[in-house]
């Protein structure tokens, strides 16, 4: 994917635009800057000539005070305009990094199963990151340095043409050459950034399954895995390295060169008495100036290249479609919801079905216990209901209405969903129970809290509703971790809520506590219990058995379990309570 200078253009605009202001606070410390660098050298070649001539010491006086002044003016303006443009940068990729968290969050499922985490973290921080020069300072600074370049050398052929001309001569093959040995460091640079990202996937990846590698004993297979990519990263690095050491010899090399041409020149004329030696000292400093646009022109231009790669991989994921866009902007009616499937085929690879013209009906305040084995849908079924995902064919309903048809804003307010893996986030009991609303009160935390058998544990914190749990917090048990999860439904006061094995984690203990805690959240509720144990289906009213993506059996659970001949009958009768094979 190649990007015109348009789309550059518009790229830079679209995050520069809203920091108008600072950005033509940064473009006049940078041009002032400008300025007092081509003023300092005349400064001093009127204090040499002055005293070369014997001029009175008070005029010495105030030529060099106008230079200390006009040197702490620059000072001051260089400061003013690092801050600025870190100001810039920092605001400007901060709001890209917002708009990338953004759309990945409104990406459907699929999209961030096709993805790692260790990969979309490279490219929300690690290319938006690179970008920060880019955002802040590389039109400013090719602008400003092409300028000080200009004015330099109109300065300088204002002295004497046949200067002007030699170093104009001097700055074209040093800018040619430089631009060409920066080509090459940007290919080295995108391998070594390349490598990294792929080391952070890899220990992304090793350190979210420890536990597993652990157990099996695995960690000196991946300790080999991880020395494999450090070294070559290092090998990247390594002749990154070399390049960049290159290209700061042969630049080293051609600014002395530089400077050898103008003291030569400017000897040469001095000593035929056509320049005073205020002037060879004027030509000697400019000189030594023109390496510095030359040099930064250099360096932007790399650093664009550099950038280019981020800025194509940042678009790619922002022109990643949001394939869950909804139709209108309905919202879910309160009370119990009523749950609709039509002929609902699905799977997460389209030519591998995982539903098959699944029809099902739960009605409103009613519990529908789902089973079947595993890989047969139910999880599946869940996912569609939360709208996590669109059927292939047919249509899911809420409340009468199609979920294509309702605000996607509205759905977590009205659908309570509780799965077998529970994410506590480093944060606080309180955040981790609302997940992060502040609008609720103390009060009913502490109610629910307690309505879930977690009163002692509470008491037992050191800061209530604000002791840190989570990684790096209060040890918190699988159970807890569980009943927690609960505890985020009670607070949404759903009208349907949705059961993915919830209790599958809960030793016997923990799951007694939590048995009266269900009743109370499904009473006056649509509810769908997803069971692999049969046990956990004792309160449903009707079941549904799934088998390879189609419904098998249905009915009222009192009756198929007092028919001998129905499959629920049979599977009471072979294991109950027990997983299903």
């Amino acid at each position: 994917m190649d990007l015109s200078a348009a789309q550059y253009w518009q790229f830079l605009s679209t995050y520069l635009r809203p920091l108008r202001g600072r950005v033509v606070a940064l473009a006049l410390l940078l041009f002032s800057g400008v300025g007092l660098q081509l003023i300092s050298p005349q400064i001093v070649r009127a204090f040499i000539d002055a005293a070369q001539t014997g001029s009175a010491s008070s005029t010495l006086v105030q030529i060099a005070a106008l230079y200390i002044g006009v040197a702490v003016v620059t000072q001051f303006v260089a400061l003013g305009e690092s801050y600025a443009a870190e100001n810039v940068g920092w605001l400007a990729t901060n709001a890209l990094r917002a708009d990338l968290a953004r759309h990945c969050l409104g990406l459907d499922l699929s999209f961030h199963t096709a993805h790692s985490p260790g990969e979309l973290i490279e490219r929300i921080d690690g290319d938006v990151t690179a970008l920060a020069n880019f955002f802040s300072r590389f039109v400013l600074r090719i602008l400003g340095n092409g300028l000080l370049l200009v004015g330099v050398l109109v300065l300088l052929f204002r002295e004497d043409w046949r200067i002007g001309l030699a170093l104009l001569s001097f700055a074209l093959i040093a800018l040619a050459l430089l631009a060409g040995l920066s080509r090459v460091g940007v290919r080295f640079t995108i391998g070594r950034r390349q490598a990294s990202a792929e080391l952070f996937g890899f220990l992304e990846e090793r350190l979210d399954g420890r536990v597993d590698l652990q157990a099996i004993g695995a960690r000196d297979y991946v300790m080999d895995l991880a020395h494999r990519r450090l070294e070559r990263l290092a090998e990247r690095a390594a002749a990154t390295a070399r390049v960049s050491g290159v290209l700061s010899a042969t630049t080293t090399f051609l600014f002395a060169s530089g400077t050898v041409l103008a003291l030569a020149l400017g000897g040469l004329l001095y000593l035929r008495g056509e320049v005073t030696l205020g002037t060879v000292y004027l030509l000697f400093q400019y000189t030594a100036l023109l390496s510095e646009p030359l040099g930064q022109i250099t360096r932007e231009v790399q650093d664009f290249q550099s950038a280019g790669a981020s800025v194509v991989r940042v678009q790619q994921l922002l022109d990643q479609p949001h394939r869950l866009r909804s139709r209108a902007t309905h919202s879910l009616p309160s009370g119990p919801l009523d749950v609709v499937l039509s002929q609902v085929t699905f799977g997460y690879n389209p030519t591998r079905p995982i539903l098959r013209g699944v029809s099902l009906h739960v009605e409103p305040g009613e519990v529908l216990g789902l089973l079947g084995r595993t890989g047969s849908g139910k999880s599946t079924i869940a996912r569609l209901l939360f709208r996590l995902y669109d059927p292939d064919q047919g249509a899911v309903r809420l409340g009468g209405m199609d979920l294509r048809d309702l605000r996607l804003e509205s759905l977590p307010a009205r659908v309570g969903l509780v799965t077998q893996d529970v994410q506590l986030f480093r944060a606080t009991l309180r955040e981790n129970l609302t997940l992060f609303d502040p609008r609720i009160p103390d009060a009913r935390l502490e109610d629910t809290l307690s309505l879930l058998g977690l009163a002692d544990w509470y008491l037992s914190l050191p800061a209530g509703l604000e002791t840190d749990v989570g990684p790096g917090g209060v040890g918190v048990s699988a159970g807890q971790s569980q009943l927690l999860a609960f505890g985020r439904v009670f607070l949404k006061d759903p009208g349907l809520v949705i059961l993915d094995e919830a209790s599958s984690r809960l030793d016997p203990t923990t799951e007694q506590l939590i048995e009266a805690a269900i009743d109370h959240l499904l009473l006056g509720r649509t509810a769908i219990i997803i069971a692999h144990r049969l046990a956990t289906i004792e309160r449903a009213d009707s079941v549904v058995i799934l088998e390879e993506g189609r419904i098998v059996e249905a009915g009222r659970r009192a009756v198929l379990a007092g028919d001998p001949d129905s499959q629920l009958a049979q599977l009471l009768r072979v294991a109950r309570g027990e997983v299903l094979a």
